[in-house]
């Protein structure tokens, strides 16, 4: 192009205009910059606007004049969908006669109106609520036999008509079958050790005598410490196959006990091979929670699939089955002794159910004052009552076997609790709050309320069921995180000492057990399926 240099310096391609003509080699060029064609309509300036503020919308276009306007979300729906309904883009294009014909054929479809005379019975008024007709067939006569013709009437085999209300029984091989499976049980148990017992027929029930340390100490008479590295990790469940509920065995913790996403729940040793003991399957989906009785020789688990189950923890034996309609989402034996057969187990639908292992598999005691999904169950006052937590963003205590609430704790500012765990002195409760803190409510007799001066902060929970734990002497609280890390703080200061990263693939920690027998042992699990103990 020539004397291209002599255009203006600011001048940018996309905002000029060059008008070829082949009559000639000039070249016009309109001397309009972007700048330009972004100037503000000529008038009177406004006094009460800020001319600093604005920012200079460009309406004159090379192709004409652009100007905003407002469409509200429902013109614009009827307006496409007008289109859409007549073949979208690419319909065919009609005149406007061919317009006004089809919707005449579309109206014609419809019944008349009626009279506005009649109310009722035929001919009365419906307006623009008639409805369109109907397609009619046409009756055919049936014609007249001749004098040696017969009709032939052809039918389908007579079959046994049932009439209403009749009781029809099941064929009798079908409820043997089914009697059969009843008393078998879809449950199943897989040793996977390498030996049954040891050289004295002990089997892996039997608390080691021959470790290092003592393993039936009296829990709490040592001091804890925080601690600082991973010394083994376990992958009972596989890869990625969340670890849903995770118990260590009582006051030796020399077993630990773990249910996954899966539906499945194993048992694996801490101390010796540190390999899977046993497993156990009986659950169609996710387990929900765990509980060990007192002893350790049984335990309970529950699941999505709205049953409870009651395991031998030796033989892998289900001992007994109760069907709760619902999903439990929390599970508690009664730690004390003359009633620890009993248990409670707190519901989807609101409700928290008392079962007795030894008087079958109906409930004995129901309390159903909640109006949410129940989230956590909390013995306290030498086991006499418990506090109970819902989605209903309130806390209960109730007496044991009275189903009737003695106080409740239903602020406007409070938040859900999802997870709790006892203080080892007994005198607090401390619940994982969905607002990223852990609080503390006095189980003390009589004065149930919450510990405004205790606050643990430092973590992300929100949204998660994360678990959370008390060191044996009490001094410390460990909790999960959604971020995959493990957090420790000053029971008494509440400052947070110590934030481990246990998974670094961001996965959540939502179980944490410490070891009751020793200073410093941790074990933690998450959504990646890992097991790990922390020493």
């Amino acid at each position: 192009m020539a004397d291209f240099g002599e255009y203006p310096p600011n001048l940018a391609v996309k905002d000029a205009l060059v008008l070829r003509e082949q009559a000639t080699p000039d070249h016009a060029v309109v001397p309009y910059t972007g700048e330009d064609l972004s100037r503000p309509r000529q008038g009177p300036a406004n006094p009460f606007r800020d001319e600093s503020q604005l920012q200079l919308k460009r309406k004159n276009v090379l192709t004409g004049h652009a100007e905003e306007t407002y469409i509200s979300e429902h013109t614009f729906r009827a307006k496409h969908r007008a289109v859409e309904r007549g073949g979208g883009p690419e319909r065919e294009w009609k005149t406007n006669r061919e317009v006004k014909e089809a919707a005449k054929k579309i109206r014609s479809q419809r019944e008349g109106k009626g009279s506005a005379t009649i109310a009722d019975g035929d001919g009365a008024y419906v307006g623009p609520w008639a409805r369109y007709k109907r397609n009619e067939w046409e009756r055919v006569q049936e014609e007249e036999l001749g004098s040696g013709e017969e009709w032939e009437e052809v039918t389908d085999e007579e079959e046994d008509v049932v009439e209403s209300g009749t009781v029809v029984k099941a064929p009798e091989a079908a409820v043997k079958r089914r009697e059969e499976v009843e008393k078998q049980g879809a449950e199943t148990t897989v040793f996977e050790a390498t030996k049954w017992d040891d050289y004295l027929g002990r089997t892996y029930m039997h608390v080691p005598q021959d470790l290092d340390i003592k393993l039936n100490k009296e829990v709490g008479s040592i001091t804890n410490f925080i601690p600082k590295k991973i010394v083994h990790t376990w992958k009972p469940h596989g890869t990625n196959k969340a670890v849903t509920a995770l118990r260590l065995f009582p006051v030796s913790s020399h077993l630990g006990l773990s249910g996954a996403a899966d539906g499945l729940v194993k048992i694996w040793d801490v101390y010796r091979d540190r390999e899977v003991l046993r497993s156990f399957s009986g659950h169609t989906k996710a387990v929900t929670d765990l509980a060990f009785d007192q002893e350790g020789k049984r335990f309970l688990s529950g699941s999505f699939d709205r049953w409870i189950k009651l395991w031998d923890t030796e033989t892998g034996q289900c001992i007994n089955r109760f069907n709760t309609g619902k999903t439990p989402h929390v599970i508690k034996f009664n730690p004390s002794a003359d009633q620890g057969h009993e248990f409670l187990a707190g519901l989807s639908d609101n409700r928290i159910v008392q079962y007795d292992s030894r008087a079958g598999a109906e409930p004995v005691q129901e309390y159903d004052h909640h109006l949410g999904a129940i989230n956590t169950i909390e013995f306290v006052d030498e086991n006499r009552r418990f506090m109970t937590t819902s989605d209903d963003r309130s806390l209960r205590v109730w007496e044991y076997g009275i189903p009737v609430e003695i106080k409740t704790i239903s602020e406007p500012d409070m938040f859900a609790l999802t997870k709790s765990a006892q203080h080892p002195s007994g005198k607090y409760v401390l619940y994982q709050c969905s607002d990223n803190s852990i609080v503390a409510y006095s189980a003390a007799s009589d004065k149930f309320r919450q510990n405004r001066k205790k606050a643990w902060r430092g973590h992300n929970t929100a949204g998660s069921a994360i678990g959370l734990t008390c060191s044996p002497d009490g001094q410390f609280v460990a909790s999960g995180d959604n971020g995959g890390y493990v957090c420790f703080w000053d029971f008494k200061t509440c400052k947070l000492f110590s934030k481990l990263q246990a998974d670094s693939a961001g996965g959540a920690v939502s179980c944490v057990a410490w070891s009751e027998q020793e200073t410093s042992k941790v074990f933690t699990a998450g959504t990646k399926g890992d097991i790990r103990m922390w020493d």
